[in-house]
């Protein structure tokens, strides 16, 4: 069913166009209690929407849409395993990677939690071993360094998850990511490691991804430099389904943990997939990861929807592309901890809704997903943010607030805090005309030159944003606000009527490319391409050192 087609859809139409050039700076002045209307909590974590260009109207009408296109279906079918994933024919259930009160959910007719809880013992069993000493490299030393090789969801998120709670590392443990196929990343990650205390952890849940076989094919070469191929079962481990890949390579396969196809790959931290995690912070704190994860599932499952947040941050999300035709969002934390956090958002909202037909294979005539981007602040401050301010574009913002640090010896906390809370009150406010004379007349100038420069400091304000503000960033926290965002991007996809956890559209390069790679041998002849790329080929021949 076409969300345009409902009469929801066309109230909010009707909607917008009388609230389209209404100011939130207005709303502000004459609801003295709009912060405690649009907010709300989920354990430790608040999320304050009043600085959205809604009104209480706006919500209802927003709410009714989701009723009207089976939301709660929609997350019920999710939750209790069915195969909602129609393209591929697969459940999607990643909640039940977290799903610590350990009741059953069913793929197939058959409970996966016995699985999930053999695999999470077999991790727990490993990175004890590894921690412990008790697991040491073929020369006797101890395991120092661990090396992740994936790609896509099975580098970004735990990556992400790593840098941000590096204050829980494990002393000792450094943990390192290599996903591109650029020989750069993989050099410049070894160049400083010891193949004696190095543990290569190899992530493909095929066992056939082309750059992640790659840069593991590279990494053993690098290794053999130094030890036997019998060392390579002391070294190297596996997180996969495909056995017979796995041993060929050299890795027992008694050190392989498994992943399941009814886990999407920019979802699978919470699976064997974050076994780097583990490495790097231990078990017990990948275990709390897991439970804040556990904690916004039961949240987004039992909330009515005025009082969920993954549900308002995507209605919300679908009010600004659909209505007033914003085409990106910003992410923005005031966390360096978090550097990572908008990129991993950006591959899972954009390879989850950057679909151009429904769910019926039939082409869409609205906008889905918008282009996700943004940096820690305050750099973004210094940056983009004067598009964000003063461009022609509408750019909801996200800003992501931890109150503490866990570095207080350096007092920079408050300033960090006052400059994110300042950034969301100026894109509310903006500034006017008459505020900026008063402040140019303040400052001496008058004239002509007050003139001239009058426009030019003039902030239109009325820009959106959210603030997800929380006491400190902790292994629960950061489950929390990764599973925030994955429903989020659910709700998006249940109202575009879109199947938001496939990925058809990274397929096609990988096919054009094993049909280049050849073509890029000197004396090969050359297969049927287009001109540019036939000539650019040729180029690349006669430019390739011999």
């Amino acid at each position: 069913m076409t969300p345009l087609n409902t009469p929801e859809w066309r109230s909010l139409e009707r909607h917008y166009s009388d609230l389209k050039y209404a100011s939130m700076r207005e709303e502000f002045a004459l609801d003295a209690s709009r912060f405690e209307h649009f907010s709300l909590t989920s354990g430790d974590l608040l999320l304050d929407y009043s600085k959205n260009r809604i009104t209480k109207q706006t919500v209802e009408k927003l709410i009714a849409l989701a009723k009207s296109l089976d939301l709660s279906g929609w997350i019920e079918r999710m939750f209790s395993g069915e195969a909602i994933n129609t393209t591929e024919g697969r459940a999607v259930s990643h909640i039940a990677l977290r799903n610590r009160s350990n009741t059953p959910i069913k793929v197939d007719g058959e409970d996966i939690m016995p699985s999930i809880n053999a695999v999470l013992a077999q991790m727990k069993q490993f990175c004890d071993q590894v921690h412990s000493g008790e697991w040491l490299g073929y020369t006797g030393k101890k395991i120092i360094d661990v090396v992740n090789i994936g790609i896509g969801g099975s580098d970004l998120g735990p990556a992400m998850i790593c840098d941000a709670l590096e204050p829980y590392g494990v002393g000792g443990m450094h943990v390192h990511f290599v996903s591109n196929v650029d020989g750069t990343d993989l050099s410049t990650t070894l160049e400083n490691l010891n193949q004696e205390t190095t543990l290569f952890v190899v992530a493909s849940k095929t066992f056939t991804t082309q750059e992640t076989l790659t840069n593991a094919q590279s990494a053993r070469t690098w290794f053999l430099q130094s030890g036997q191929q019998a060392d390579v079962a002391k070294h190297f481990v596996a997180v996969s389904t495909n056995a017979q890949a796995v041993s060929d390579f050299g890795i027992d396969t008694e050190n392989m943990f498994e992943i399941w196809d009814w886990v999407g790959g920019r979802y699978s931290l919470w699976s064997a997939i974050g076994l780097p995690i583990a490495l790097y912070v231990g078990m017990e704190n990948f275990e709390r990861l897991l439970d804040g994860g556990h904690e916004m599932d039961n949240h987004f499952k039992s909330k009515a929807f005025e009082e969920n947040m993954p549900v308002m941050m995507g209605l919300l999300g679908i009010w600004y592309v659909n209505f007033f035709g914003s085409q990106t969002q910003a992410i923005v934390p005031y966390d360096h901890s978090l550097a990572r956090f908008p990129s991993h958002m950006q591959q899972l909202d954009m390879e989850s809704n950057g679909k151009v037909t429904n769910r019926s294979g039939q082409r869409l005539s609205y906008k889905t997903g918008p282009v996700i981007w943004g940096t820690p602040g305050t750099n973004g401050q210094h940056a983009y943010f004067q598009l964000i301010h003063q461009g022609t574009q509408l750019i909801p913002v996200d800003f992501v607030l931890p109150v503490n640090s866990h570095y207080p010896e350096c007092d920079h906390q408050s300033i960090l805090l006052a400059n994110g809370l300042a950034q969301s009150e100026a894109l509310m406010k903006g500034k006017s005309a008459e505020e900026v004379r008063a402040e140019l007349v303040n400052e001496g100038l008058e004239g002509s030159e007050l003139e001239s420069l009058l426009p030019h400091k003039i902030f239109p304000g009325n820009r959106p944003s959210n603030t997800l503000l929380f006491p400190q960033l902790t292994p629960e926290m950061l489950g929390q606000l990764v599973a925030l965002y994955e429903h989020k991007v659910f709700v998006q996809g249940v109202i575009w009527n879109i199947n938001s956890f496939d990925q058809w559209g990274v397929e096609l390069g990988k096919q054009l490319a094993k049909a280049i790679l050849p073509d890029l041998k000197p004396d090969s002849t050359i297969s049927a391409h287009d001109s540019s790329t036939t000539s650019l080929i040729k180029l690349i021949r006669q430019l390739t050192k011999r």
